[in-house]
Parts: structure tokens; C-alpha cells; sequence
């Protein structure tokens, strides 16, 4: 697999999550609060306008009840 620059790595995560956040049915505002983020911070991760640690992901990932692997593949 090629390598993707970290620009279009964000964008695919962002755009990831925000897929599976809409197919739950969860708003961003309780999102943020079930992954203990900043709105703002969530709504730039959806962006793909932010870089985030593991961890970040991690506790997205929980908070949503999906894998890693859906939030960062195509």
C-alpha cells in the first residue's frame, strides 16, 4: 500500500468517524461528552483539520462501540 500523507490519513479518520457517528444517531455535543473532548476539538477531528494521540482514538472508538479499524481504513 502506497504511503498517504498525514493530511489525507486526517481526512480519512475524520470522515470515518463522522460515518459512524451519524449511523448511531449520536450528535457530536454527545460525542465529545462520552469521549471527554471539547466539542470544538471533536468537530476539527471530524475535519480532519487535527492530529490526535492513540489514546484520543481509543476513547472515540469505545465511545462509539466501533473498531480502530473502522475509524482508519477506507
Amino acid at each position: 500500500m502506497a504511503r498517504q500523507s498525514t493530511q489525507v490519513q486526517l481526512r480519512l479518520f475524520g470522515a470515518n468517524l463522522r460515518r459512524e457517528r451519524v449511523a448511531r444517531r449520536v450528535t457530536q455535543e454527545r460525542l465529545a461528552e462520552l469521549a471527554d473532548l471539547n466539542i470544538r476539538t471533536l468537530q476539527k477531528i471530524e475535519a480532519g483539520e487535527t492530529n490526535i494521540l492513540l489514546t484520543t482514538a481509543v476513547r472515540l472508538k469505545r465511545a462509539l462501540g466501533c473498531s480502530l479499524d473502522a475509524l482508519t481504513t477506507e
